[in-house]
């Protein structure tokens, strides 16, 4: 049973290597729309803040570059997910193998 498992997980993993490679621009953050007036809400404005190396920063956007960043942030969140994925299969993988060497013996 473990050796099946073993191949299916490692057929999945190079699914999520294959999926990386088609990722193409992205960036982490979030995106919202701020007010410079909240209690009227005028003075719309768009700002994008993250943290990275553990600095957190944010970045007035543009309103014709939004779309272009939500594409980004939404590419980051799957790049993410996918390399969680692929730490979570290898780590199975893993155990699988050590299970497999343990019921068949040394050598």
């Amino acid at each position: 049973m473990d050796a099946g498992r073993i191949r299916e997980i490692e057929q999945r993993i190079s699914a999520i290597k294959a999926a990386l490679q088609k990722i193409g621009a992205m960036r982490p953050g979030s995106l919202t729309c701020q007010y410079r007036n909240p209690k009227e809400g005028t003075g719309a404005f768009w700002q994008l803040s993250y943290t990275r190396n553990m600095k957190s920063r944010s970045e007035y956007v543009r309103k014709e570059m939004v779309k272009e960043l939500q594409k980004e942030i939404a590419a980051y969140k799957r790049f993410k997910d996918l390399i969680d994925e692929w730490v979570d299969r290898s780590i199975e993988c893993s155990q699988a193998r050590m299970r497999l060497a343990k019921t068949q013996g040394p050598g």
